[in-house]
């Protein structure tokens, strides 16, 4: 018998035996930040007493994020991940969110396509040895007060305020988080954070290429000698090619999806998605 409960700091130590047979990237630090930002829409699925998956969520006013869909191997085709969607999209429904949004995997895809998602677009997550040696004079690193500024063009890109989410990122390593500025106007941002298998890149927004090819190399230079992933849409063409010039190759693809009401986004200016947990 499935049965599912609410997650909590207890386990964490099944999120990361979990995520380390997916190959996920995330840390126990990322587990946390899932539970502080979304205490009671994180969960956990039990079969016969024992835990064998989760689900997270994150609510983002209109619009929901799910993400962390992980089943033990030993129980897959047991219909698990299938009742643990079903019970975020129920958590959301609640919450009165008009939109459900994830970053799915191949693996993954077809359950959500039964509950009624339907792609919008691919991102492709590109990885590589980070070289420094390229730093710009527009980029800056940001500080707290210039949040409100990197909140309202986050949100200008994405549809969606993602102010809870930044705020977080920039407490756990504001040294990590930079702007580019033409003339006093911000014109993108960028992120990276620890990872488990690499530095991710990410989140990460530019308005012109210039920006967006700025932060990038910071950032790089900022990880130089690390091996780093960063999601871009397969849609930014410039953001494509920038990766490729600096020698970060495909790894694997998602398809981000939604269910319900589309979501106003530019993908376009996208050049670097919190990774799957937050878009």
């Amino acid at each position: 018998m499935i049965h599912i409960r609410t997650m909590t700091d207890d386990d964490l130590p099944l999120g990361m035996r979990l995520r380390s047979q997916a190959g996920f990237n995330q840390t126990e630090a990322d587990w946390r930040r899932f539970l502080d930002l979304q205490s009671d829409g994180c969960f956990v699925a039990e079969l016969d007493g024992e835990p064998v998956g989760t689900v997270t969520n994150c609510v983002f006013g209109p619009v929901g994020w799910i993400a962390m869909l992980l089943v033990d191997e030993r129980f897959r085709g047991r219909g698990i991940g299938t009742r643990l969607t079903e019970h975020a999209l129920g958590y959301l429904d609640g919450r009165g969110v008009r939109t459900a949004r994830l970053d799915a995997t191949p693996r993954g895809r077809p359950i959500y396509e039964k509950l009624g998602f339907v792609a919008e677009y691919e991102l492709a997550r590109r990885e590589g040895t980070a070289s420094g040696g390229r730093s710009h004079d527009a980029v800056v690193a940001l500080a707290r007060e210039q949040l409100d500024a990197v909140v309202a063009l986050d949100r200008e890109v994405t549809g969606t305020d993602r102010r809870r989410l930044i705020e977080r990122l920039y407490q756990e390593r504001p040294e990590a988080t930079w702007g580019f500025y033409a003339g006093d106007q911000l014109a993108g941002y960028l992120t990276v954070r620890d990872g488990t298998n690499a530095a991710q890149i990410g989140p990460g927004v530019a308005l012109t290429d210039e920006a967006g090819r700025a932060l990038g190399d910071v950032a790089l230079e900022h990880c130089a000698g690390a091996r780093v992933f960063v999601d871009i849409p397969t849609d930014n063409v410039a953001a494509v090619r920038w990766a490729e010039s600096r020698g970060l190759a495909v790894q694997r693809y998602f398809t981000r999806m939604r269910r319900g009401e589309p979501v106003v986004d530019r993908p376009s200016q996208l050049w670097g998605s919190s990774g799957p947990e937050k878009g």
